[in-house]
């Protein structure tokens, strides 16, 4: 029997790669939406590997983006970000990848859905459906075709391109602190007491100090995704965190059916260390030291909704974030010291009456097309 074809494009975005496709090349139903693209990632994989597809066995590389015209005028693409599980059947489509958002200004107007200016940079105004925000994207274009090449350089990946700009707009969700809390008494089962702020800003997250759980913020993946004890602690605490957060019922549920977000970041004061490819980090670089976990895992860099609400925790006084970073010497911009060296990201934050306000998030990366064609599935 002949293989089925779906028009597909295999992209990099930032620190993360996934499968890219048009909305109008898959079924509408999601269930059998869904069931194409685990068999496109090679999902579920008992062993890990993902080698029968499109996946790599990581987090950052278990992702598909579903692209289509939007309806509203303020506009010109939407887009679903899927976060695939690797060895088991599932996707979760709660959360948005900061990562994978530069590449879909790139493949809309490579796609002919956006019509780029003929030199300059297109303005590409994003509708992110998972999350219902605005994202609008600053792509270069040369003769009316996204430029990849350049000499910028995004920490996490290994060679320069062009820099594309994202402003995340008023990135807050419908409660930027869930609990009304900048900073709450966690009592997680198995783990014990500590502090956490919780924010919803371009994607939920957990703030923890790196003390509270033995560690520096300055650890390599092998330090951290070697020790089941320290993961089954972090996921303990990061489902106790959705719960409070009202995400989920219960954390057997944030386990299962939300593994994608909210996600858990540890932090510390800036410092020196050592990146994953070898380069040294001065802690003069940076604000602050920060890890994140990304389905279970230690991320290889650091995700980019993650940097948002790092970013706006940091805009916002009296958060666990911001008591780390309080002197840094552009009080717009947070310089993060991840695993594998140094992202910037800049939020603004106004308080109006007694609530604040983030009226924006920003961030440059890089993208580029990786294989473009049909994705084939057997039968």
């Amino acid at each position: 029997m002949a293989n089925t074809r779906i028009p597909a494009v295999f992209m990099r975005g930032g620190a993360c790669k996934g499968v890219f496709f048009r909305a109008d090349a898959l079924p509408v139903d999601p269930a059998e939406r869904d069931k194409i693209l685990l068999r496109v990632i090679g999902s579920p994989d008992p062993y890990g590997k993902q080698i029968d597809g499109m996946g790599c066995g990581t987090s950052s590389t278990s992702k598909a983006i579903i692209v289509s015209p939007s309806i509203r005028e303020d506009c010109d693409v939407e887009y679903l970000s899927g976060q695939i599980k690797i060895d088991s059947p599932g996707i979760d489509w709660s959360g948005n990848c900061g990562n994978l958002t530069a590449a879909v200004g790139p493949f809309a107007i490579g796609e002919g859905l956006v019509k780029a200016p003929k030199n300059g940079i297109a303005q590409v105004r994003m509708w992110q459906a998972n999350i219902s925000k605005r994202i609008i994207s600053h792509v270069p274009v040369r003769d009316g075709s996204v430029i990849e090449d350049g000499d910028f350089l995004f920490d996490g990946v290994s060679f320069p391109g062009s820099e594309i700009k994202i402003d995340f707009i008023d990135p807050a969700g419908s409660s930027l602190f869930p609990t009304g809390n900048t900073v709450d008494l966690l009592d997680v089962p198995g783990v014990g007491k500590l502090e956490a702020t919780l924010i919803d800003a371009g994607s939920p997250m957990i703030f923890i100090e790196a003390s509270a759980m033995g560690l520096t913020a300055t650890e390599l993946q092998e330090a951290v995704n070697n020790n089941a004890a320290l993961l089954s602690r972090f996921e303990a605490v990061r489902a106790h965190g959705a719960v409070v957060m009202g995400l989920a019922s219960s954390a057997a549920e944030a386990t299962e059916k939300r593994p994608h977000s909210p996600k858990i970041s540890y932090v510390a004061k800036a410092q020196d260390y050592i990146a994953a490819s070898g380069t040294p980090v001065k802690s003069g670089s940076t604000d602050l030291a920060a890890r994140i976990l990304s389905m279970g895992l230690l991320h290889h860099s650091y995700t980019g909704t993650g940097a948002v609400a790092l970013a706006v925790a940091a805009a916002i006084p009296g958060n666990i974030v911001s008591n780390i970073t309080l002197n840094r010497p552009d009080p717009a911009t947070v310089r993060i010291g991840h695993t594998s060296g140094v992202l910037s990201v800049g939020a603004e934050a106004v308080k109006e009456k007694d609530a604040w306000k983030v009226t924006k998030a920003s961030m440059s990366m890089s993208a580029r097309r990786l294989m473009e064609g049909w994705v084939l599935l057997p039968g």
